[in-house]
């Protein structure tokens, strides 16, 4: 995959004002996180005989979810579907994520089509997972989040991680409204993050809808956090605990990721991560999202060729774990030879794992780390070329601003 070097989050930006009542949903992961298409990164042979190899694979199946993935202020009768041309849908799920309810929904006779039986919920965000095959039979797989509105008057905070969740050492307390907030200093005065461990958790705007919050070092492991809002009478609590700490360092330079498990090393793993065309950001990261498979295409981070289709375009990339939603994943790799992975660093900005098709082998290195990994999971990387790191804001990169201005940017301390 590409990563794209440019701060984005998804976050409504209109001009709003606090008012009204505070509706909160407890969301997975953070709010932010995307579910689209990009890149796994480059075999070791020539990389136009990759992207043919690639080409051949792929399935003429051709997924469309309307509205589309990072949709915000859906209304709750507005049309949403998922079509498919050159194949037949064979699964389609949607879910409300903060509470895990599948929604009924309707698939139609020719298997072309599919749609919800009713109308969603206000101030809810749904995730849409379709799968389909083509003629021949290859699958193809797409997926989207969508928010619908909110009530008029009102602004939303969407809190992750989910209430009753346990999470990995690095999750950030993460706080996204619907609209820009005006008086941070009202906002976050009602909301109070604390740790059964003692440690001192502070706020910090990373835009006009963005609120997060952190100890100045990663969560001590077996602790819970409670988050408390209150606004206008109404009052929310959620909790969730945080598990073992992993914290996993991939080199660019040795190829090798170390996985550490509660100050242990519990495995080594050769990598291959970014080219020098397409280095892997340095710097702190952190698991927001995962997937067994999910489709990656150049065409959505501007990588095509001349006459117009993507550089590359993988149906179904196994064991993905988003670390920025810029477009870093850490996963699974089957279209590499095994004498690149430890050797040479070939993607476009992933890290990618050795693996096979479809991720049936568990005992592959990326079917591995991905059973062994959980959203809040740390990945650091060094010794790549790219001198940068991801910004905070930029998934759940929140650990790379120093502890100083981290505070800097609360309007309560």
């Amino acid at each position: 995959m590409i990563t794209v070097r440019k701060r984005r989050t998804g976050l409504v930006t209109a001009a709003g004002v606090l008012g009204g009542v505070l509706a909160v949903t407890a969301l997975g992961g953070t709010s932010n996180a995307a579910t689209g298409p990009d890149d796994a990164g480059n075999p070791p042979q020539p990389q136009a005989q990759a992207g043919r190899t690639v080409a051949q694979d792929a399935s003429d199946a051709r997924i469309r979810i309307t509205p589309g993935h990072g949709a915000h202020k859906v209304g709750i009768d507005d049309p949403v579907q998922v079509t498919v041309g050159d194949g037949k849908l064979t699964k389609v799920t949607m879910t409300a994520v903060a509470t895990g309810a599948e929604i009924p929904g309707t698939l139609s006779p020719d298997g072309t089509s599919w749609k919800p039986d009713g109308r969603l919920e206000r101030a809810t965000k749904y995730q849409i997972a379709a799968e389909a095959v083509d003629t021949e039979g290859r699958p193809a797989t797409e997926n989207a989040t969508i928010t619908t509105v909110s009530p008029a008057n009102n602004f939303i905070g969407h809190v992750s991680p989910l209430n009753g969740s346990t999470v990995g050492v690095g999750m950030p307390v993460s706080v996204n409204f619907d609209t820009a907030i005006s008086d941070k200093a009202a906002v976050e005065s009602e909301i109070q993050v604390s740790s059964s461990s003692g440690q001192r958790v502070v706020g910090h705007w990373l835009n006009d809808g963005r609120l997060d919050f952190r100890p100045e070092h990663y969560w001590k492991p077996g602790s819970t956090v409670t988050v408390k809002l209150s606004l206008d009478g109404v009052r929310k609590t959620v909790t969730f605990k945080i598990g073992r700490s992993q914290i996993s360092t991939v080199d660019a330079a040795t190829k090798k990721m170390t996985v550490v498990r509660n100050g242990k090393t519990i495995k080594t793993i050769p990598i291959s991560s970014g080219s020098s065309e397409h280095p892997t950001y340095n710097g702190q990261m952190v698991v927001s999202e995962k997937f067994r498979h999910i489709r990656m295409n150049g065409a959505s981070v501007g990588l095509t060729e001349k006459d117009g289709k993507p550089s590359y375009n993988i149906e179904a990339v196994p064991h993905a774990m988003r670390l920025t939603d810029s477009g870093t994943f850490i996963h699974g790799n089957y279209w590499g030879a095994d004498s690149v992975f430890g050797n040479a660093n070939t993607s476009h900005g992933c890290v990618g794992l050795q693996d096979v098709r479809g991720g049936t082998d568990g005992k592959q290195p990326a079917a591995w780390f991905f059973d062994n990994s959980m959203i809040g999971d740390v990945v650091i990387v060094k010794n790549s070329e790219d001198k940068a790191t991801p910004a905070p804001d930029n998934g759940l990169s929140d650990w790379n601003m120093p502890w100083s201005e981290w505070v800097a940017g609360s309007t309560t301390r």
